[in-house]
Order: C-alpha cells, then sequence, then structure tokens
C-alpha cells in the first residue's frame, strides 16, 4: 500500500489527538479511569494492561542493552505479564512509567512497538479488503488501536458486503457509522463517550477529505505540515562546560574561578585572584551574596554570575 510518511504521520496524529489530546501522543502518560476494560493504559497511543500489550512493550523495552531504567521495570515484569489490576492502584509503578517515559530508548520502543503491534496490522487489514484511500486507512488503524475491529468489520460485511460490493467510500461509511451505534450502545458508559471518534471520521466523509490533505482541524486541533514534519523535542541546551563554584575538597581550579575572583576585586573585595577556589575566595562570596542580598551559600551559581555581570562570559 502506498501511504506516504506525511499521510503516516497525519493518520497517526489523528488517533494520538483521540488518545492524549495531542497530535504527538504523550509518551510517558499513564491512565487510570474506573470503568475502562483496559485497565492501566500508558504510552503515547496508550497501550493496556488487559490486552497484554503493555507486558509486550515493557518486556521489548528491558530486552534494550541501552535501556536506563530495565532493572527498575524487571521486578514489575511478572506483574505486568500476569494482568495484576492492583498495579491500576500502585503509585510507585505509575510513577515509574513516567520516568520510563524520558529515556530516549524508551520513546524509540514505543514507536517501533506501535507501527509492530497496531500499524503493520491495519495496513494489512486496509489491503486485504482493497482499501487504499488514507482515510479508510485512517478508519482502519484507529479500530486498531480502540479496538474490536474484527468484531465490527464482521458485522459491516454481514449486513452491507465487502467493499467491491458497494464501493470504497461507501463501505467505510457504512463501517463508521455502524461502529458508532456500536458504541453509543455499548454496556460499558465510557465506550459510549467515545463516539467522537466516529463523530470526527463522519465530518470528515463529509467533506470528502478522503486523501487527508492538510490541514485538517481535529477536535479543535490544527493538524499542518509544519506542525507534522516538527514535532516537539524536550532537551535541555544548558553548557555543560558551566559548573558550580563552591567549597570543595580538592579545591575547585580553572578561568571560571579566576574570572569570578577578578569580578570581585574589580567592585571592591579583597582577595586573591589565583584560580582557586578554597576559604578565602568562599568567604568573599558569602560576604558579596550577603551585601546583594541573594541567598548567602557560597556557592556562585547563575543568580551569583548574573549579580557579577558575569553572566554573558
Amino acid at each position: 500500500m502506498n501511504i506516504k510518511p506525511l499521510q503516516k504521520r497525519t493518520i497517526q496524529a489523528i488517533v494520538n489527538v483521540f488518545e492524549t489530546g495531542s497530535p504527538y501522543g504523550d509518551y510517558g502518560r499513564v491512565t487510570v479511569i474506573p470503568g475502562d476494560p483496559g485497565h492501566l493504559t500508558y504510552g503515547r497511543s496508550q497501550t493496556t494492561l488487559a490486552s497484554g500489550n503493555l507486558f509486550l512493550l515493557l518486556k521489548s523495552y528491558c530486552e534494550n542493552e541501552g535501556a536506563l531504567y530495565k532493572k527498575d521495570v524487571e521486578k514489575y515484569l511478572e506483574r505486568v505479564e500476569r494482568k495484576d489490576y492492583s498495579l491500576d492502584y500502585d503509585s510507585e509503578f505509575k510513577h515509574l512509567l513516567e520516568q520510563v517515559s524520558k529515556d530516549p530508548v524508551m520513546q524509540q520502543e514505543q514507536d517501533d512497538f506501535f507501527d509492530r503491534i497496531y500499524w503493520t496490522p491495519a495496513l494489512k487489514s486496509a489491503e486485504t479488503l482493497d482499501l487504499s484511500l488514507v482515510l479508510s486507512v485512517a478508519v482502519v488503524y484507529d479500530s486498531h488501536i480502540h479496538g474490536s475491529w474484527s468484531r465490527i468489520k464482521k458485522r459491516v460485511i454481514s449486513k452491507f458486503g465487502f467493499p467491491k460490493d458497494c464501493g470504497e467510500k461507501k463501505w467505510i461509511e457504512n463501517y463508521v457509522r455502524t461502529r458508532r451505534e456500536w458504541l453509543a450502545n455499548h454496556s460499558i458508559i465510557l465506550l459510549r463517550r467515545t463516539v467522537y471518534r466516529m463523530d470526527t471520521f463522519l465530518n470528515l466523509i463529509s467533506e470528502s477529505r478522503w486523501d487527508l490533505n492538510l490541514p485538517l482541524w481535529i477536535r479543535g486541533i490544527r493538524l499542518d505540515e509544519a506542525t507534522l514534519n516538527s514535532p516537539p523535542v524536550i532537551c535541555s541546551a544548558v553548557d555543560t562546560e558551566l559548573r558550580l563554584l563552591k567549597l570543595q575538597i580538592p579545591y575547585l581550579k580553572g578561568d571560571d574561578v579566576k574570572r569570578v575572583q577578578e569580578a570581585l576585586v574589580r567592585i571592591g573585595y579583597e582577595l586573591t585572584v589565583d584560580g582557586v577556589f578554597g576559604p578565602e575566595t568562599y568567604n568573599i562570596v558569602k560576604t558579596f551574596q550577603q551585601d546583594h542580598g541573594l541567598i548567602v551559600d557560597g556557592i556562585v551559581g547563575p543568580a551569583t554570575l548574573s549579580a557579577l555581570g558575569l553572566e554573558t562570559e
């Protein structure tokens, strides 16, 4: 199937909005909603404890040699594998999942996992039915993520036949309407509230957005090429060459210490400029901090550097 990279990102962004309210998903989102048959759900596309997929994700993460939290996660694997629903209320486990999501290895693992578990099977399902339109693939992918694709597909085929019998567009519309009715009347109240997914697809169908050309508005969120091609990246740009200057053994030495000493001398404090952060410099720094209304701790950090006029040096 010829789904282009941007089309794939668009489809996944739509489902991410459904699942997490963000087109990028949320690698660290841990959700437990009373009455949710999936129980604890986690990650970019909210994989569930009840389905067993959460176990597969965490197992795959632990098998990666670069996993930072491997030992911590391994402690929970047996409980996750046997679907121990008390994990729904285990605050330490949920906090661990949030922390693990910050590991780039887990982020990549989630991307690979969701492709392997949901995206590839969805494409195969679409191909089997000769569904090729981008919106059609989005509908199939959403049902693979949300669940019960096969159940609703069988209902639609039983009532309306295959896509070749009524045409792809009409078949997809029948599928979406059938699924909406199923969700709206489900015995699980929470599932009734997810009809917005089908309403969104029905709106796209009514607007003939079969190619999902951008921009699109999905539940009040604008999807455009710039957004999908430039996902946010959280990474500190702190200059690692800068260091906190403080009194320690052995004494800190270097040009950064010397610059602080020179700045203190320039504004009238008396001390030896030798590039060594010893007791003399420490005490003068504390005096300077007290004189300028700073926290008096003898540590030269960003606030003290700024007061010394050294923040841009």
